[in-house]
């Protein structure tokens, strides 16, 4: 029980399980005490009926072991599959909150019904805190998967390999009228053009301070509040994109 003692957030609690059930997916060694207490935790919490399925009837790590050694082979699959699994519970319990519309993002997700696209959105979300570096990365990677997912739906030919970003949104930009040139008002031509540097900059900053290229010894290294505003402002980008498309489809 002395894990439960340590941690004081709720959020880290469930960070912590996860990374446990990592640790022994992955060939580390069994840590069930921790295990124990945090699984009845939670079972025990208001958020249970967040918890995966499977999880419930694993009272050792032994178990999960059993489960998680025959379910996938590689580590890489393993990782995966447990932080999208336990994505749910680590979002609901993050404080502050990860994007502007949650509730919305997931409405539209099941409308525009792409799995592309919910990958990049939970790789968004999980790794603000421990990992702002790839959530940068991610944030970026998030736009372009919608884009191509909307320039595809529309059979809109692209250079697949260059990842040209910019270049990207004036397609989709074209397919959907977002152009500020295609409008009068000049209100709209702003927020149109807003939208355009932003898409700009989050190749920028991916390219800066993402995990995508090598960094020297002195490189900047982005806090969790640049990978929130980076993610904020990619989240809000792909679902007015995805409500766009599906509006002009309807």
């Amino acid at each position: 029980m002395q894990i439960l003692h340590e941690i004081q957030s709720e959020y880290e609690r469930a960070d912590a399980l996860v990374h446990l059930l990592i640790d022994r997916a992955t060939g580390g060694p069994e840590n069930d005490s921790d295990f124990v207490a945090l699984r009845k935790h939670f079972l025990d919490s208001p958020h249970n009926n967040l918890l995966p399925a499977w999880f419930r009837p694993k009272r050792s790590l032994n178990q999960f072991w059993q489960f998680i050694q025959g379910k996938y082979p590689s580590y890489r699959e393993r990782r995966t599959f447990l932080w999208e699994e336990f994505d749910p519970l680590l979002r609901a319990l993050e404080t502050g909150g990860v994007n502007p519309a949650d509730d919305d993002m997931d409405v539209v997700l099941d409308a525009f019904n792409a799995d592309g696209v919910r990958r990049s959105w939970r790789r968004v979300t999980r790794r603000i805190h421990d990992d702002p570096e790839g959530a940068i990365t991610a944030a970026r990677e998030l736009v372009e998967t919608v884009i191509k997912h909307i320039l595809d739906g529309r059979n809109v030919s692209y250079n697949s390999t260059r990842g040209d970003l910019p270049q990207l949104y004036k397609l989709v930009q074209k397919e959907l009228n977002l152009a500020p040139a295609d409008h009068q008002e000049q209100i709209f031509k702003q927020i149109l053009s807003g939208c355009s540097s932003v898409v700009t900059g989050l190749g920028a900053i991916r390219n800066r301070l993402g995990d995508a290229h090598g960094k020297g010894t002195v490189a900047a290294r982005p806090l969790p509040r640049h990978a929130r505003l980076a993610t904020n402002f990619a989240g809000t980008m792909a679902l007015f994109l995805m409500e766009t498309s599906l509006a002009k489809e309807g």
